[in-house]
């Protein structure tokens, strides 16, 4: 509730929130994938890189927090103890977060060059 009492619904899309939350943990190279036209199991990929893997969980942990603020909770987290790919299952969005080998082994970028790119807002 706003200071009028009225209820203010916050619209943020959950990427967007994924977002916000790497680049607050220093994530690099940060792209938004809309699947939305392409494929049945997710509507975004969010894929971003960490420098090592202590980066790379503080990241995931810390999309997952956010994202539960918002009541919306993983399905499923894998690769969270090796720390060079971990994936964030939230059903209507993955979130990749890659060591820089792992990322350019992978090219999800490439792999889905068919999505289209979401253009990530200025804070």
């Amino acid at each position: 509730m706003n200071e009028q009492g009225e209820v203010v619904v916050d619209e943020t899309p959950n990427w967007l929130v994924a977002v916000r939350a790497a680049e607050d943990k220093k994530a690099t190279n940060i792209v938004v994938l809309d699947l939305r036209e392409i494929t049945s199991f997710t509507d975004f990929f969010v894929i971003c890189t960490g420098s090592n893997p202590k980066q790379i969980q503080a990241i995931s942990d810390e999309v997952q927090t956010r994202l539960k603020a918002r009541r919306e909770y993983a399905s499923g987290i894998e690769g969270y103890e090796a720390g060079e790919w971990v994936l964030g299952d939230y059903l209507d969005l993955v979130v990749h977060v890659f060591n820089e080998k792992a990322r350019e082994f992978f090219d999800l970028d490439r792999l889905w060059r068919d999505a289209r790119i979401v253009e990530i807002p200025a804070e």
